[in-house]
């Protein structure tokens, strides 16, 4: 599972970093904004991706993964 959430932080981290970094972005406009704003709303997206990245690993090894069903 742990191999699984380090593919998907691959996509998920830069991504929700992204999302991070548009935030000031769009808060205060492209002149206005302070750069360290800036690193600290895309380094909080990044932290953010780990628990998200780890819960869609999960999500996949559940649905792959075969259940013992009693009917």
């Amino acid at each position: 599972m742990w191999k699984l959430a380090a593919i998907l932080f691959i996509v998920i981290g830069p991504t929700m970093a992204g999302i991070g970094a548009l935030v000031p972005l769009s808060v205060y406009g492209l002149d206005h904004f302070n750069p360290l704003m800036l690193a600290g709303a895309a380094a909080c997206g990044l932290v953010l991706a780990i628990p998200a990245s780890i819960l869609a690993g999960k999500h996949i090894r559940d649905m792959i993964q075969p259940r013992d069903r009693v009917a």
